[in-house]
């Protein structure tokens, strides 16, 4: 009777713990995709569009 005790309690664990991690991923997931702004994807593409306006701006003044 201990044995299944400690079986259910491992298993009610293991469920708790793929709970958590599924709420995680979801919340992490969720910054990943671009959303009008506040998400690290939305300011990841400012900052390569800022970075490609800096390369152009050197690059045409090199030629002056």
């Amino acid at each position: 009777m201990e044995i299944l005790s400690l079986i259910v309690t491992i298993l009610a664990l293991l469920a708790g713990l793929e709970l958590r991690v599924r709420s995680l991923v979801k919340t992490y997931l969720i910054e990943l995709v671009p959303n009008s702004g506040s998400s690290i994807k939305d300011q990841i593409n400012r900052l390569e569009s800022r970075q490609t306006e800096i390369l152009d701006h050197i690059k045409t003044n090199k030629n002056i």
